[in-house]
């Protein structure tokens, strides 16, 4: 786009935005609104709101979207994609359904579901991506689950919505063709932003998870899609940008088993958006020996199958995952099976070291947390106009429309500022333009930092200047065909001597542009806002905050890690230690050359069949650690389900806590699995730990909860003995006599090597 005509307004608001002229003193320091909140926070309007999807619209309320289930216990109508709102991102209310009879995709089956949406907002249109569980497309040869990834659009987050007409994602037959009714997965949509292009991450379980480019318009894909992700182990992909990194966060394990519903959510990050992903060993998760570093997974509270999260960012700059849980007390949304009842919680989420923990790896929350800034004396969604506290020069006009809302527009040169912020300080705003550059401003006495959007350039500019001169800059480019005239969202922060600006679509974690600069460590910004070059930009949604302060450090999580030799093992006799017992004695299972070897036997204690062997000791009352050293040669790549061996915390054979190295189909890991009664049938499920190797460490630690007396057990494993993963946590009932020991079992062929046993107090 051609630049407009500079003016001697233009040059003086320039002159005023770098400090050259004065600006009257504002009262009041900024008031930061962080709401507190309970989780759920569907709680409001939802029992179950499964697989959410989170935007902040261009009308300044955040929007959620989730999978078609009834949404209070009681119903049995699903809601055709609910859509809730919010102000603060912690108190929700619905605003209706996605669809509806009037507007379904005409390829839907009459009898599909809709599954899992993803909300996105490009060029001024929202894009709402969800799964269609069964098409009409191959009716004629009567073949059902054929799933498909279909899209629809609108011009504001609430509808209305008008689907685009075909798949995105066509069905894709699996290996024995769709003749037998065999279609790969095609669920969970995520579609992304990398510099001007789009991309679409989807699968699940059956199949893997891929990523394929996108059309400009959204409506197809292009070119050959890549597999980021192995089949067996991940579904629910979401994709943001963090650093020089893109991580993909991914679910794992079982969604729906009731109250052992073991859903976690996992990571792994790559510099190219389409792979290879690593955790943070280095293991791919296209391994067979599967990678994936632990996010999100429950720690012992009432949360249990924490998973398919989004990702939101706050005002201040402060991260949130958005996922569903399932509360073990209350599984499901009528009565004792069926729909399992999964409503929205959020959570805080950090970034250590270059990985995400939630709550500084707490996990899920209970009890009165604080939540997102979500506004404050420094923060306006100009559905009024620009408040009277805001210092402006030049002209603002107000506007308003159907996608926005009420917004302002320069009349030529401008600039809208607030007052004190804080010694670090974000910027936000709403901008598109007519023609003339646009930007943001921060400054500290004689110091300003601006983020220029430079459209004759088509460069996203980074500048540090001082008496009104650049002293230092940064700069990229804006994406081809860049869309000025379309909302886009523009970051500016400074922090501890480091700027960065950022262009997204919808503040959605991908950039459109991005760039960071060192900048001379200043005192408390006394300026911030938004500045027009000429007439016809337009902002709404301006907000200046003080910079949310990072989390550096995991929370500590106790480890026993003193030896009790009495209690342990180290298989260096001729026959076991003093101490051990047997449930089903095998008496293939031998000390020999310093190690238990173990053949795997052709049995489980999963179900009613409860044959396998158990070997145990007492591990004693208080807290303490229990580990082992396994060996197992499981191959790699072929089927040999479900072959696996490794620790259990045991009451009997229909309560009790399994930590193994376990062949799953085409994968290899480490399952932490809990088998408990529950409504006169018995309940299993598993959570997914680290990575395992051919000789994997396995540890249990174990406290008993004070409040209410119940056994806590945490998986945890390693590659190398020295570098632990933590997992999640299953319970045992209070009061139950809890032992410990080794298993090898699920199916003949392999041999355990135990190394040692080892109990820590």
């Amino acid at each position: 786009m051609k630049r407009l005509p500079r003016t001697a307004a233009v040059l003086a608001a320039a002159a005023a935005l770098v400090g050259t002229t004065a600006l009257p003193a504002l009262a009041a320091p900024p008031v930061v609104q962080r709401p507190t909140y309970r989780n759920p926070v569907s709680a409001g309007f939802a029992d179950t709101f499964a697989d959410p999807s989170v935007i902040r619209g261009k009308d300044g309320w955040w929007y959620a979207y989730g999978t078609s289930d009834p949404l209070r216990e009681g119903s049995t109508t699903p809601a055709q994609i609910p859509v809730a709102r919010s102000r603060d991102m912690a108190t929700w209310t619905s605003v209706g359904e996605a669809f509806s009879a009037a507007n379904r995709p005409s390829w839907a089956a009459p009898g599909a579901a809709l599954w899992a949406p993803d909300i996105r907002y490009v060029d001024g249109q929202y894009r709402l991506y969800y799964v269609v569980t069964d098409t009409t497309l191959y009716d004629a040869k009567n073949q059902t689950g054929d799933s498909a990834v279909g899209m629809a659009t609108a011009p504001t987050p609430a509808g209305p919505w008008t689907d685009s007409g075909a798949p995105v994602v066509a069905p894709r037959p699996g290996a024995a063709g769709a003749a037998a009714n065999d279609f790969l997965w095609t669920f969970d949509p995520s579609a992304v932003t990398d510099g001007g292009r789009q991309y679409l991450f989807y699968g699940s379980y059956y199949g893997g998870i891929y990523v394929s480019e996108l059309a400009a318009d959204g409506r197809t894909t292009t070119g050959k899609a890549t597999q980021v992700a192995l089949d067996n182990k991940f579904e629910g992909a979401y994709v943001v940008r963090h650093g020089s990194y893109w991580y993909l966060f991914a679910s794992t394990a079982n969604c729906c088993a009731g109250p052992t519903t073991g859903y976690s959510v996992q990571v792994g990050r790559s510099k190219k958006i389409t792979g290879p992903y690593v955790d943070a060993q280095g293991v791919s998760l296209t391994a067979s020996r599967t990678g994936g570093t632990p996010v999100l997974n429950q720690n012992g509270n009432r949360w249990v199958g924490a998973g398919h999260n989004a990702v939101a960012t706050d005002l201040a700059g402060r991260d949130w995952i958005v996922y569903h849980a399932i509360d073990r007390g209350d599984p499901y949304l009528n009565g004792t099976s069926g729909i399992n009842q999964r409503p929205m919680l959020i959570d805080r989420l950090d970034w250590v070291d270059g990985w995400p923990a939630v709550r500084g790896g707490r996990g899920p929350s209970t009890g009165e947390q604080q939540g997102p800034a979500a506004g404050g004396r420094w923060s306006t969604d100009l559905t009024s106009g620009l408040p009277a506290r805001w210092r402006t020069t030049g002209g603002w006009a107000q506007r308003t429309e159907q996608q926005s809302g009420g917004y302002v527009r320069s009349t030529g040169a401008a600039s809208v500022v607030s007052a004190r912020v804080g010694a670090s300080a974000r910027v936000e705003a709403d901008l598109r333009s007519a023609g003339a550059d646009q930007g943001l401003t921060l400054r500290s006495g004689s110091t300003t930092v601006r983020a220029v959007v430079d459209l004759e350039a088509g460069r996203l500019r980074l500048q540090e200047r001082r008496g009104g001169k650049t002293v230092d800059a940064s700069s990229t480019r804006l994406p081809q065909g860049y869309a000025a005239d379309e909302w886009h969202s523009v970051a500016l922060q400074v922090r501890e001597g480091r700027a960065s600006a950022t262009v997204t679509q919808a503040r959605l974690g991908d950039p459109v542009a991005s760039t960071d600069l060192r900048v001379r460590k200043g005192s408390t910004v006394d300026r911030a806002g938004a500045f027009a070059d000429g007439a016809g930009v337009d902002v709404d949604n301006l907000s200046a905050l003080p910079v949310a302060k990072p989390v550096t450090r995991l929370a500590p999580t106790p480890v026993p890690d003193r030896l009790d030799r009495a209690a342990s093992d180290s298989f260096t006799g001729k026959a076991l230690a003093p101490g051990w017992s047997w449930v089903r004695k095998d008496p293939a299972a031998t000390v020999t050359d310093g190690e238990l070897r173990w053949p795997t036997e052709a049995a489980d204690l999963t179900g009613t069949g409860n044959d396998a062997g158990v070997l145990l000791r007492d591990p004693g009352a208080g807290a303490w650690t229990v580990e082992t050293k396994l060996t197992i040669d499981l191959g790699t790549d072929d089927v040999r389900n479900y072959q696996q061996a490794g620790l259990v915390a045991y009451v009997d054979d229909d309560q009790f806590v399994r930590l193994s190295h376990v062949a799953i189909f085409n994968t290899r890991q480490t399952e932490l699995g809990h088998e408990t009664p529950y409504a006169g049938g018995l309940s299993y499920g598993g959570t997914i730990v680290g990575p395992p190797a051919r000789t994997t460490w396995l540890r249990l630690t174990h406290t008993v909860d004070q409040r209410n007396g119940e056994h806590e057990l945490r998986g945890w494993t390693s590659r190398d003995g020295r570098t632990w993963v933590k997992g999640g946590v299953w319970t045992l009932p209070a009061g139950s006599d809890v032992k410990v020991g080794l298993v090898s079992h699920g199916g003949a062929g392999a041999t355990a090597r135990f190394g040692w046993f080892r109990v820590y107090r």
